[in-house]
């Protein structure tokens, strides 16, 4: 990837999108082009098309989706499907008509079975039943996935797919309904340390086991697979190790300063009971992360306390 080469970062102002326009710039990459989901709309097909053929980008990172955590996916099914099908459809294609040199797609660990052996290797997708609760996120990640390989087989494009672990960090979301566990549990934490209640209610019994990387490291690694990966098989992108979402929930109580107590409300579900990354082949690769989590939740809860202390739901595009 030459410094010079024009690089369309698609979702700059979501969370990955942001750090992989840092990275980028970090390693002395300029020429980065950028639009707002109000500029471009990714689900309008005409309107993609005319953006690759008016900026001619030579690689493309594609960040953009609709996200959310349990309780977004969950309920807003029909749109975690369709707008991000529309999106990656749309960008992979042009990328394609417009001769786009490499694409990086970005996916999900919620593409694995819900039931697949721990830690997760690549070769476990589709061999069994999804999360029930993300299942129409998954099934698009998926599909991004396989539109990437179809086109390396049928047109010989160079597109290549990463699947990161559950993500956190600058330009996360906090809105306190749609969020993922981590974010969440920042907020949470904070504004009950503000209002000085004596318990914080964390959703489920806090057994299952979670995977979290910095999206600082993600974007590293996601830059290092653009220069250095250009195989059909995709690959995952992970930390190496796990924590409870109890242990988690202590370590941000700590982190956040709150002092009360915790209960832990059974009724709510749980999700995929572990979900741990086999990143063995990027690891491999030469690449590895190097932000610790309680270093990086004390980065993202500064990052809540100076940009994000709002009511409302972060831009993704």
């Amino acid at each position: 990837m030459e410094k010079t080469a024009r690089i369309f970062v698609a979702g700059h102002r979501g969370m990955v999108g942001s750090a992989i326009v840092r990275e980028l710039n970090r390693q002395g990459y300029n020429n980065i082009i950028t639009r707002t989901s109000s500029e471009l709309n990714l689900r309008d097909q005409a309107a993609v098309g005319s953006f690759f053929q008016t900026e001619c980008p030579d690689y493309v990172f594609l960040a953009a989706a609709k996200v959310g955590g349990i309780h977004a996916n969950n309920t807003y099914r029909a749109e975690f499907l369709y707008d991000n099908l529309q999106i990656q459809n749309n960008v992979i294609h042009f990328s394609y008509i417009y001769g786009v040199k490499k694409l990086l797609f970005l996916g999900s660990s919620c593409i694995y079975p819900k039931l697949a052996p721990q830690p997760l290797k690549e070769e476990y997708l589709l061999t069994g039943a999804l999360e029930p609760t993300n299942e129409p996120y998954a099934i698009a990640k998926i599909a991004g996935i396989k539109m990437c390989e179809a086109y390396r087989d049928q047109y010989g494009c160079n597109f290549i797919s990463a699947m990161p672990t559950n993500m956190y960090g600058p330009n996360d979301n906090y809105h306190p309904e749609n969020s993922h566990v981590l974010p969440a549990l920042i907020r949470r934490f904070h504004e009950a340390k503000e209002a000085k209640l004596p318990v914080v209610t964390i959703w489920g019994d806090g057994s299952p086991m979670r995977e979290f990387l910095y999206a600082d490291d993600l974007a590293s690694a996601l830059v290092f697979l653009m220069l250095n990966y250009n195989e059909k098989l995709f690959v995952n992108v992970g930390f190496g190790s796990d924590i409870s979402i109890g242990d988690l929930a202590l370590l941000i109580k700590k982190v956040v300063g709150y002092e009360g107590e915790l209960n832990y409300d059974s009724s709510k579900p749980n999700g995929t009971p572990r979900k741990l990354m086999d990143s063995s082949r990027l690891f491999g690769l030469g690449w590895k992360p190097t932000v610790s989590l309680e270093q990086g939740i004390a980065m993202a809860y500064r990052d809540f306390l100076t940009r994000h202390h709002t009511d409302q739901p972060q831009q993704q595009g």
